[in-house]
């Protein structure tokens, strides 16, 4: 279960990282109460999953889910490039990912 609650934690920082774009600096009402509300939610989840897991692994499952989906979410919402190298640093990302849960 824990193992769940870190995903979904990983997923709500994609989405108020994403969110961070369309706050623009905190001055827009809807997004920024969106983003905060992620944010809170996002942290208290990486706490409840870092009751069991180990907490460099949780934190670097969490960072990791978050890079990967803000990057991912940058080029498909912003049009931000995506490059071969930036392609290839981010598979050894997940490899890294995989590796922490597989060791934890």
């Amino acid at each position: 279960m824990a193992w769940f609650v870190l995903v979904v934690a990983g997923l709500l920082e994609v989405v108020w990282t994403l969110g961070l774009k369309y706050t623009e600096g905190f001055t827009r009402v809807g997004p920024s109460i969106l983003t905060a509300t992620a944010i809170v939610a996002s942290m208290w989840m990486l706490a409840q999953a870092a009751k069991t897991l180990p907490i460099g692994t949780a934190y670097g499952v969490w960072v990791g889910i978050g890079v990967v989906g803000a990057t991912i979410g940058g080029v498909v919402l912003f049009d931000e490039p995506l490059n071969p190298s930036r392609v290839f640093f981010l598979i050894l990302l997940v490899v890294s990912i995989v590796g922490l849960k597989v060791s934890a």
